[in-house]
């Protein structure tokens, strides 16, 4: 059996090596799907593992509290996605901060509530700042260094407010802007600390706080009116019991919102779930676009292949001729799709890793790199080659020997 299957490898071979160009070309087909999967497999993979270092970073002590809905979460993402405020039906309120920093175990509690709006100085106007209102506690809680200055305290957050290092250069052309005012809503504030520069641009919060001003959430909301806030930061004290700490802020927020439980509270690897949710969701129809290009391959390989049997009819005569069976030629066509599936796979994973590794350069997604991947890509391969070399195999099988050795 060994030595059949070496056979009919080398047959494969040796007629795949008579028409180089062709075959290369039909390989090629089939790289550019396989490269295609493997450049969102990879940038997909990358993007979850920077979502939990994140979580990671920031310890095994934190608990999230986020607005849910009761739609399916392809409904929900198309709706946060296409929404102008996507944290209008957010049923969090600031008064809830106060709740949860009152449950036994809780050590620190800090609303996040995004409001986009005009921010000037003297000279400058940033249209559509991010303005982030939060607590004194918020830096307590967030893995974020200040390059300069303090954060917003209980002495000073009236009038103060803290710049990341982006919106500092755009709103005050430097990176030391300690001491300068800006106005929000017609009131003026004081900067009194600017972030270190953050290369991570995705995080759980979904802040981009290179650009973002955070100032105290009640003087956000005295200044924009009704707040609601998009995510609540909980600290505790003992990780061992962060199951039993989820379950009384549960509680106690479904007490006070009279039964209201339109909202969720996640603590390890499910922080970063709804991130994870919407990266499957893209990567799914990406994955979808990609296997068209994949089917558009495995037809390259299949026309290939038949005129591959049309082109050695008068061989498959002869080796029938001499004994060869009908399963025969069916192997030794099949493995011809099968290497140059194969083939075309290995060239796929190269390209798509060399293109993964060019977006890295502009981008802070690393390529992912997992044994998960070349599995895919092997079997996908494999798939494509018998899906689309069967019928020609077929057709070569069940020719007849003598109208084959008739065509010359």
């Amino acid at each position: 059996m060994a030595l059949l299957l070496r056979t009919h490898y080398k047959l494969a071979r040796t007629a795949i090596k008579e028409n180089r160009t062709r075959s290369f070309l039909t390989c090629l087909g089939i790289a550019i799907g396989i490269a295609s999967i493997i450049l969102i497999l990879s940038l997909t993979g990358s993007i979850s593992r920077l979502i939990s270092n994140e979580v990671s970073s920031i310890g095994s002590d934190l608990i999230v509290v986020r607005p849910s809905t009761s739609k399916d979460s392809v409904t929900s993402i198309v709706e946060e996605l296409t929404s102008a405020n996507s944290f209008n039906k957010s049923n969090l309120a600031v008064s809830d901060v106060e709740t949860i920093s009152k449950i036994e175990g809780v050590t620190n509690v800090a609303p996040i509530a995004v409001s986009i709006n005009t921010v000037t100085d003297d000279e400058n106007t940033i249209a559509s700042a991010s303005v982030l209102g939060t607590t004194p506690e918020f830096i307590n809680i967030e893995p974020l260094t200040l390059k300069q200055g303090t954060f917003i305290s209980d002495k000073n957050k009236e009038n103060s407010v803290v710049v990341g290092h982006m919106l500092s250069l755009l709103l005050f052309n430097t990176s030391n802007p300690i001491g300068r005012t800006l106005v929000f809503h017609e009131h003026r504030y004081i900067v009194v600390g600017v972030l270190e520069k953050i290369d991570k641009s995705i995080n759980f919060d979904n802040v981009d706080f290179d650009n973002a001003l955070i100032m105290d959430i009640n003087e956000l909301e005295k200044n924009v009116g009704a707040l609601q806030v998009q995510q609540i930061n909980v600290r505790a004290a003992n990780t061992d019991s962060l199951a039993e700490i989820s379950s009384k802020i549960k509680d106690e927020l479904v007490a006070k919102k009279s039964g209201d439980t339109n909202f969720t509270v996640s603590y390890g690897d499910n922080i970063s779930h709804p991130a994870s949710t919407l990266l499957n969701i893209i990567s799914g129809m990406l994955a979808a676009v990609a296997g068209i290009s994949l089917v558009v391959g495995g037809i390259g390989v299949m026309n290939i292949m038949l005129v591959s049997v049309s082109e050695r009819t008068h061989e498959i005569g002869i080796r029938k001729a001499v004994g060869a069976s009908s399963y025969n030629i069916l192997m030794q066509f099949m493995f011809e799709s099968l290497i140059l599936s194969v083939f075309g796979g290995i060239m796929g994973l190269i390209l798509g890793y060399v293109l993964a590794f060019l977006i890295s350069i502009i981008t802070p997604f690393q390529p992912y790199i997992s044994w998960q991947i070349f599995v895919i890509t092997f079997c996908t391969a494999v798939i494509v080659g018998i899906v689309f070399g069967i019928y020609p195999a077929l057709k070569a099988s069940s020719k007849n020997p003598i109208d084959s050795l008739k065509h010359l």
